[in-house]
């Protein structure tokens, strides 16, 4: 059956994975996925089976990589291309299913540490970047020689701040360079002092010095780029950084620079609203969006006591990666809150096709812990390791008897009066007794089950007793668009 609104049975069974991308020439694949020094990781850590990651649209690629360092290393290459959630993080579980004792990751990364110890190699690739006009850029947006700037850039621009900096520095005396927070090799000593680690990037900060003195520049991205696909990595940074900071953008291939503070200003806009809508919400739903990043159980019990602090019931979804088909599934839920990486708990906001909003778990965190600093004064933090216990970001949950519980608040929203935790023990001691009643009824409250009796269609009546028994029949057969009994109609 074929008509212009649907499409031959049959092409549901022989329809084809997308295309993979543009193939890189043979003669340019030791270049591009530097395969020297993939090999020279493999040989020196003697491993027999290792696994290489691609993101989809590196796919094509992936039968020529592995070949060459099959030849190169003499170990077996398994190709993983499949991931269960953000081709970002690094896939442990499919590596361990595997039997590989190594990982080397191609393309953009989160640069997450993984939940199980395993070896990983990261490939972020190498975006070729005009030096000469960047630098012109970076002076036309800068007049100030004194003032503290930070060279930032996408992953596969990093191997070119160097270079930038060098052409700079004659100038620009307090210039910072970051770079990837790279896992550092098995054995090898930790640099003193320390440099910080944030938005997956080392600040080599001098002593006394901290990263909200410093204004941004960032390398990387494209003029076509609006905010609605605006790249989840730029997010973060707009984000997190501090907010009376100039912060710009500079085009790598044709020197193009854009302020970046009205988009800021959206995005933290669009937080002040998804912690305003959480504030509100009555059900909750926690998106396991990882499996493979250190510490997601420990996070997942964190959001699941604080949406139980603050009076919300909760409930936790392994959905995989979330769109909205299915989260339109659960409509009971008033709001989403991704466990992700950086990258994949900012990846799904921008999209707007949801049928509640997604948050991050640094939304939950505002909403529901009223010792949580101010929206001005808090960064936003986009990992959830941040909020956990031994993060200088965590914050504790103050305790039942606080005044913080009795602050009024009123929704910015809908403008009524929020109720204070229902779980919160009241100091009258006359509630600690009880009072014999002649008849005690039990009454469990159920967000679900609420929801449901207030919607206009509940689905179908069961009719118990009224409903003749008959013998079970054959039912029709084959797939929705076109059944064997319905012909060639």
């Amino acid at each position: 059956m074929e008509s212009a609104f649907s499409s031959p049975a049959e092409a549901a069974l022989q329809r084809e994975a997308g295309a993979a991308g543009v193939l890189t020439p043979l003669a340019d694949l030791d270049r591009v996925y530097e395969l020297e020094r993939v090999a020279g990781f493999v040989l020196d850590l003697g491993c027999q089976r290792v696994a290489l990651q691609f993101p989809d649209q590196l796919l094509g690629d992936a039968g020529a990589v592995a070949a060459r360092l099959e030849e190169t290393t003499g170990s077996k290459m398994f190709i993983l291309g499949d991931t269960a959630y953000g081709s970002c993080c690094v896939d442990v579980l499919g590596a361990e299913q595997a039997g590989a004792q190594a990982l080397v990751h191609f393309g953009p990364a989160c640069l997450s540490p993984p939940a199980r110890p395993l070896p990983v190699a990261f490939v972020l690739g190498q975006r070729p970047v005009h030096l000469e006009l960047c630098t012109k850029a970076f002076e036309a947006q800068n007049p100030d020689p004194k003032a503290p700037v930070v060279l930032l850039s996408e992953p596969a621009c990093s191997h070119a701040l160097e270079a930038l900096a060098t052409l700079l520095r004659p100038r620009y005396p307090d210039l910072l360079v970051s770079s990837p927070a790279l896992p550092l090799p098995v054995g090898s000593c930790s640099p003193e002092p320390e440099p910080l680690e944030r938005f997956g990037r080392r600040f080599p900060l001098a002593p006394g010095r901290c990263l909200e003195e410093y204004g941004a520049f960032y390398v990387g991205g494209s003029e076509a780029s609006t905010d609605l696909d605006l790249d989840p990595d730029l997010s973060r940074l707009l984000l997190g950084w501090a907010p009376g900071q100039p912060f710009f953008t500079c085009c790598p291939d044709t020197g193009r620079t854009q302020d970046e503070g009205v988009r800021a200003g959206r995005l933290r806009a669009r937080r002040r609203y998804l912690v305003e809508r959480a504030r509100d919400a009555r059900v909750v739903g926690l998106l396991a969006g990882t499996l493979g990043v250190a510490r997601h159980r420990e996070a997942l019990a964190h959001l699941r006591n604080l949406a139980q602090a603050a009076g919300k019931r909760s409930y936790v979804l392994a959905l995989g990666r979330p769109t909205p088909p299915k989260l339109a599934n659960f409509p009971e839920m008033d709001v989403f809150v991704l466990l992700a990486c950086p990258l994949g708990a900012l990846a799904p906001q921008p999209s707007g096709g949801f049928f509640r909003p997604v948050l991050t778990p640094c939304e939950l965190e505002a909403a529901c812990n009223p010792a949580w600093p101010p929206s001005g004064l808090a960064p936003h933090l986009t990992h959830y390791a941040d909020l956990l216990p031994g993060s200088p970001f965590h914050v504790p949950l103050p305790p039942p008897d606080s005044e913080l519980w009795d602050t009024p608040d009123v929704s910015l929203i809908t403008g009524e009066l929020r109720a204070p935790p229902a779980w919160k023990p009241s100091d009258d001691s006359g509630c600690l007794t009880l009072t014999s009643r002649p008849q005690l009824e039990l009454a469990e409250s159920s967000p679900a089950a609420s929801f449901l009796s207030s919607r206009s269609w509940q689905g179908l009546q069961p009719r118990l007793g009224q409903t003749l028994v008959t013998a079970a029949v054959s039912g029709r057969r084959g797939i929705a668009i076109a059944y064997e009994d319905e012909g060639g109609s």
